[in-house]
């Protein structure tokens, strides 16, 4: 089996069908290294082709906000990447997103009272939805009283769901962690929060767990970086020293972002802090699709403390389906990379770090 890098606790190794044939293994030994699938924890399907995802490193999606039964169907493509779906944003009257020209009808519901709430999460969940998302955007309009986003929080939980909160503008992202929001759409960038703040959202408490960021960085920017970036790198690398947990996730279909893995979004993180076993562990998530793996050519970078150059090497990802490995002529691809992924990088004798 090709030797993959030594994953972070809660993060399973690759351990190959033993019906894989032996030549297959000895080919993927060569050329490459093997690890968990990769998700995507935010996108939007319906701003983006998302044909490319799968050659270019994306097993599976977030999809954090879209018309539901168009999200349903792109779900059930095998083509495509797994998705997992929020269905529509649940949004004040006028609130965020309702008045942009990208968001079509059904892709908004909004929620002016806590039984109007309740019902617009039952709608999500009985269309398929595994999370719901609410936006909490200040400072583009009205946003869900204490009360209304209280019963999103509640009656999601109720249906075992997550709640998945845009929070924007001062105070919103502190106003989620108090409603028992379980992870933010976007590390904060409206304010630099306070250290406490902080260290309570890493570690929870007796009454909500901790709470995750989806990292989402280089939308401030895209490549040259904006003060908002500035102030959600300073967020996320104090987050993660507190022990928060991290997603990868970059809010595809929101301005020029690569289809597939971001090497820009990854060498992010690493500049935030997170080295190798983080970067993993942000990837891969606690969800990976079954069946599927990640497939990195060459063998991983010989510098096991430099997260930069493991970002650069793990933006080179392409997905493998474990079933296509059962035949003896199988030949592992070479990816159809983006221009900005970096190929001369310097490895370390047989696929390990």
């Amino acid at each position: 089996m090709t030797r993959p890098l030594v994953v972070p606790p809660g993060v399973a190794p690759v351990v190959l069908p033993a019906d894989v044939p032996a030549p297959v293994r000895r080919r993927l030994e060569e050329a490459g290294t093997l690890l968990p699938p990769f998700t995507d924890a935010h996108v939007h399907l319906g701003l983006v082709d998302p044909a490319p995802l799968r050659a270019r490193g994306v097993a599976a999606v977030h999809d954090l906000g879209w018309i539901p039964r168009v999200i349903a169907d792109l779900a059930a493509d095998p083509a495509l990447p797994r998705v997992a779906f929020a269905g529509a944003f649940l949004t004040a009257p006028g609130g965020y997103p309702s008045d942009r020209s990208w968001a079509p009808a059904g892709a908004v519901e909004e929620i002016g009272d806590p039984s109007a709430a309740a019902a617009a999460v039952d709608r999500q969940v009985d269309a398929g939805a595994s999370f719901v998302k609410v936006a909490l955007h200040g400072t583009a309009g009205p946003v869900p009283d204490d009360a209304t986003l209280a019963a999103v929080v509640e009656r999601a939980h109720a249906r075992g769901r997550d709640v998945v909160a845009h929070a924007e503008g001062p105070g919103q992202a502190a106003r989620a962690f108090g409603a028992g929001v379980d992870r933010l759409a976007h590390a904060p960038f409206s304010e630099r929060l306070p250290d406490a703040l902080l260290a309570a959202m890493a570690a929870g408490g007796t009454t909500r767990s901790p709470m995750t960021w989806v990292s989402t960085l280089d939308i401030h920017g895209w490549g040259d970086p904006t003060p908002e970036h500035e102030v959600a790198l300073d967020n996320v690398a104090r987050f993660a020293v507190a022990g928060g947990r991290v997603r990868y996730g970059t809010d595809l279909g929101n301005g020029p972002l690569p289809v597939g893995l971001n090497a820009r979004e990854l060498a992010a993180l690493a500049t935030a802090g997170l080295g190798r076993r983080s970067l993993l562990a942000a990837l891969v998530g606690d969800d990976p699709p079954a069946g599927l793996v990640s497939f990195v050519p060459g063998p991983a970078p010989a510098r096991t403390d430099d997260g930069h150059v493991h970002a650069a090497w793990l933006a080179r990802a392409t997905v493998l389906d474990l079933a296509d490995l059962r035949d003896p002529g199988f030949v592992p691809p070479t990816p159809d990379l983006p221009t900005d992924v970096p190929t001369d990088l310097p490895t370390e004798t047989g696929g390990t770090a």
